[in-house]
């Protein structure tokens, strides 16, 4: 009861949140060359309101999903990078090796066209704080899509002086989410 209760009152102080945060607001890191932003609160008042004209995307790893959950409200998930299949090591990251998924841009393509959007139409992005999807987000801008929103905040937060993901996120904020995966909303391969 205790999520629904977070996620009403996050809702009514959503809707009194008028100005979506500007660049001098947000990370060197989390900024995009579109400078569209979003908190979590702010995400769910656009779904809300526009929830027929915005794709909302997932696009951290299919692990990240699975292990640590996924936000209810989301149309999608397209992986930005995948885990190397080989379990390659990364020195300099100090993790094993993400490589770049060759799919991402024209799985997001048919999503749109799947609910009946184009390149100009919303989308909102978001991954695990905000970082990633800055730079999904100008990736697609150097394609061409043109109203592509990073969710800043991500899933789990930034990180606290502890170590920890609880300074905000989709998840922090006591929004709706899941461990259990739907089938018809993640990234599968070749579909």
């Amino acid at each position: 009861m205790l999520p629904l209760i977070r996620f009403l009152a996050y809702g009514i102080a959503a809707v009194t949140m008028m100005g979506a945060a500007t660049a001098q607001d947000i990370a060197k890191d989390k900024q995009t060359k579109l400078a569209k932003y979003l908190t979590p609160l702010q995400t769910v008042d656009v779904l809300k309101t526009e929830r027929a004209k915005v794709l909302f995307l997932d696009i951290r790893t299919r692990g990240e999903l699975q292990f640590v959950g996924v936000a209810t409200e989301i149309d999608g998930h397209v992986p930005f990078v995948e885990m190397n299949e080989f379990g390659e090591w990364d020195d300099k990251a100090g993790r094993y090796k993400l490589e770049p998924n060759a799919t991402f841009s024209t799985s997001i393509e048919k999503l749109l066209a799947a609910k009946g959007l184009t390149k100009t139409d919303k989308i909102i992005l978001i991954c695990r704080s905000g970082d990633r999807s800055a730079r999904a987000v100008n990736l697609l801008a150097d394609i061409g899509f043109t109203n592509v929103w990073n969710q800043y905040e991500g899933f789990e937060g930034d990180l606290s002086a502890d170590g920890r993901r609880s300074v905000n996120g989709w998840k922090n904020a006591g929004l709706p989410w899941t461990y259990k995966l739907d089938k018809s909303k993640v990234f599968l391969p070749g579909r």
